[in-house]
């Protein structure tokens, strides 16, 4: 049995192409970046997988997934080989898609998206404000607070 399911981001924006028969016929490619379940001297690992993905569910890829969308596939892994230039013979290994889902909500893809913009603001941040933007008030200043 040929099944391999894979949770990951894509590295990049799909490569998206029709074929030039009657009726075109989409078909996606993509890298997606999959965890392992390790971390290699204390930065997390991961294998990049080459996909593709046909038909209706190509795309929807094409009008929904873009670079670090997270995403769950289920298909089959097909290897293959071809001769480049040099007359090198080289082999291929890919991830044929039969289906595939949004791996968390868009909210979520926001605030991933987002984390590199609160690390750069945390290195920039002020002193005199907590990790959430407010102002650090000593515990003395009760006594001179208009409100208790």
């Amino acid at each position: 049995m040929n099944v391999v399911v894979l949770v990951g981001r894509l590295t990049r924006d799909p490569d998206i192409r029709y074929t030039n028969e009657a009726e075109p016929r989409c078909i996606a490619r993509f890298t997606l970046a999959v965890d392992r379940g390790y971390k290699k001297d204390g930065q997390q690992a991961a294998d990049f997988i080459g996909c593709t993905v046909f038909g209706k569910a190509a795309e929807a890829v094409e009008q929904y997934v873009r670079k670090g969308t997270k995403i769950c596939l289920e298909g089959r892994i097909q290897t293959g080989s071809y001769t480049d230039r040099d007359g090198k013979k080289i082999y291929t290994t890919d991830v044929i898609a039969n289906h595939w889902e949004f791996a968390e909500s868009r909210k979520a893809q926001e605030a991933a998206e987002s984390e590199p913009k609160k690390a750069t603001q945390a290195a920039t941040k002020d002193p005199e404000t907590d990790e959430n933007g407010f102002m650090n008030i000593p515990d003395a200043i009760d006594e001179e607070l208009p409100f208790n």
